[in-house]
């Protein structure tokens, strides 16, 4: 097996590997499937975490990582399916932030090392065991990927910053309530 069979042969099994678990992942929101609680439970937690309104988010999200997982482990769309499942995932890791790094504890790590491994399809592309190769590359030109990235970038920093905005406007009226005065 030659260099370049070797480089095609990993990205193909990285892209199974990330596109499979993003997609089964998104699965959950999006059906209830593999011990997922389905867009009406998601939504209510990314509600209840700072996404609103938290079915629309459970939506997006969901479409992005399993229309997205899915791409990625098909080859096709590659920069466009792994900026998706990336801002999805980088979404997800802000979430997870004020646990720490590790998994165990509740951390980002996971939802880090999702959106890196897209990120990374995205810039690298799908190799040679791949849809876009078979199609010409017609949804996988080099203008692509930063196009992709910076809108997913973008965007994923609106919904990110709304979340804050909300979160810090919802610490702020606890703290207002803490401070009223009491009727005697």
């Amino acid at each position: 097996m030659s260099c370049f069979d070797r480089r095609d042969l990993g990205l193909l099994l990285l892209r199974l590997g990330t596109g499979g678990v993003l997609a089964a992942h998104g699965a959950q929101k999006l059906f209830g499937w593999f011990g997922g609680h389905g867009l009406e439970g998601t939504g209510q937690f990314m509600e209840s975490v700072g996404y609103a309104p938290g079915r629309a988010s459970a939506t997006a999200a969901g479409l992005a990582e399993t229309g997205g997982g899915a791409l990625l482990a098909l080859g096709l769309a590659t920069p466009a399916a792994g900026a998706a499942a990336a801002g999805a995932m980088a979404g997800a890791a802000t979430v997870h932030m004020p646990n720490g790094f590790f998994a165990q504890e509740g951390g980002y790590e996971y939802a880090a090392t999702l959106s890196l491994a897209a990120a990374g399809l995205a810039i690298t592309g799908p190799g040679r065991f791949s849809l876009d190769h078979a199609l010409g590359h017609v949804f996988d030109r080099g203008w692509m990927v930063p196009a992709a990235l910076g809108v997913t970038a973008a965007a994923t920093a609106v919904v990110v910053g709304a979340r804050t905005k909300r979160l810090r406007a919802l610490k702020t009226g606890e703290q207002e309530a803490l401070f009223e005065e009491f009727e005697e």
